[in-house]
């Protein structure tokens, strides 16, 4: 998972420098050094400076850094990560960042948030037009028993049998609707489900969406009931000891009957019996299990056989159709993130349970490699760097653009004694953000929240 967190991290890298590199040379300001990575222990630019590769080609020198968090260009006469405040103290010359009109060097500013969004964007038409969409119905489920309200769902009162027919007052057609961090981020959420043929709402908590930042919450909130049929053994369980095979349908469990395979875990693990009786059905055979069950043990160790993917639904879009629907996901992600902003700064959602770093980015991208998952997650971090550099703090994209604004507005630039402490400023909030996700991070794998 961090060789994929790496290569995501260092394609937008690439791209969002690129921006700037191409927009400084567009109105022909040199740039002297275009590098994936720092080469320096940022923001310290005089320690640790070296680099793993670099060569020179022109006026610029393209490298790969040492330290993996981010990479930088340097333009000719611009104060930048780099603070190299004496090539300011020269005659200011026609090919320097600063010498350009003001409108150009927010062009140059605003070069890499650009870039981001039209990759972010390309991304998802691309997924959309070669991959579609491919969703369990909702109307499946529903037919075939209704959900299965694990810890979290029972937590905030869904019920394993449940329909769930609206979120948020829509009907829905995709099971993933359930947990879209658009429904779980909307003012006053709600399940609308059918519970014993009547419908009940049941309200999303403010905070829940917290609970997803979670180690493996998406797996402990709701899913599709499956039929105990058995799909893998777990090696070393009951299950192999007691001899059950693929294909076994389990029919009674202690003598009572069970329809779907939560019912069977449901009747084990509130079993105080020290054996494990059950009733399978083995192609034209009935087979009686009956095998030592330790309480210690509250698990059988087989998994059910998945959703037939004949049951699943399938939707392809051309390539006009792509066109329209990609920028619409990809923009989706930032009406997301203000959502969430919303919530931060209100006091609904935690700002320490919000944050996530490298290691809570590397678990995203999971321990296998899935390059149409890998894609998804770097359009959605495309389009999440684009919104965090345009954040109006120092030191980001955003904190440049502002005194840009000021200028353009004023016709007068900031001093810059004032520009130098702004950017320190920065500086310290972007220290203090990445040593407080690093402990999150550490935290969270420490206490397995």
């Amino acid at each position: 998972m961090t060789a994929q967190l790496l290569m995501s991290l260092s394609i937008l890298i690439v791209v969002h420098e690129g921006g700037h590199f191409l927009a400084a040379r567009m109105f022909k300001i040199k740039v002297e050094k275009f590098y994936l990575f720092f080469d320096f222990l940022f923001p310290m630019a005089n320690l640790l400076n070296f680099s793993l590769f670099k060569f020179k080609k022109g006026d610029t020198e393209y490298g790969i850094g040492w330290f993996p968090l981010g990479g930088y260009v340097k333009i000719a006469g611009m104060v930048d990560e780099s603070m190299d405040k004496e090539a300011m103290q020269s005659e200011p010359q026609p090919w320097e960042f600063r010498t350009k009109p003001a409108w150009q060097r927010l062009i140059v500013m605003l070069g890499g948030i650009i870039v981001n969004v039209f990759v972010g964007i390309f991304i998802f038409i691309g997924i959309t037009w070669m991959m579609g969409d491919t969703y369990i119905p909702m109307k499946y489920v529903n037919d075939n028993g209704g959900i299965q309200a694990l810890e979290l769902g029972q937590e905030i009162g869904l019920r394993t049998g449940d329909k769930v027919v609206k979120v948020n007052g829509a009907a829905i057609v995709d099971f993933d609707e359930l947990i879209k961090p658009d429904n779980l981020l909307s003012e006053n959420s709600s399940y609308t489900v059918e519970r014993n043929g009547q419908e009940i709402q049941v309200a999303i908590p403010g905070n829940f969406i917290e609970k997803f930042n979670k180690k493996e919450a998406l797996n402990t909130f709701v899913a599709p009931r499956l039929l105990p049929v058995i799909d893998r053994i777990t090696k070393k369980t009951i299950a192999e000891k007691a001899g059950l095979k693929k294909g076994d349908r389990v029919i009674e469990v202690y003598g009572t009957p069970v329809t779907f395979n939560d019912e069977v875990n449901y009747l084990v693990k509130g079993s105080k019996r020290d054996s494990l009786n059950l009733k399978v059905q083995r192609g034209d055979q009935i087979i009686f299990i009956n095998e030592a069950f330790p309480d210690t043990l509250k698990r059988i160790g087989y998994a059910a056989i998945a959703i037939d993917r004949k049951e699943l639904a399938h939707i392809e879009y051309g390539f006009g159709q792509s066109l329209a629907l990609g920028p619409v996901r990809a923009f989706n992600v930032i009406f997301l993130q203000l959502k969430a902003f919303k919530k931060i700064f209100s006091g609904e959602i935690s700002f320490k349970k919000s944050l996530s770093g490298p290691v809570g980015m590397a678990q995203m991208f999971g321990s296998e490699w899935d390059w149409e998952h890998f894609w998804r997650l770097t359009g959605l971090l495309s389009m999440i760097l684009a919104f965090m550099n345009l954040l109006p703090i120092p030191a980001l994209d955003g904190g440049y653009v502002v005194f840009l604004l000021y200028e353009m507005i004023t016709g007068k630039e900031a001093s810059e004694k004032v520009t130098e402490t702004a950017l320190k400023i920065g500086f310290a909030i972007l220290i203090v953000l990445m040593v407080f996700v690093f402990y999150n991070d550490i935290a969270r794998l420490i206490t397995g929240g």
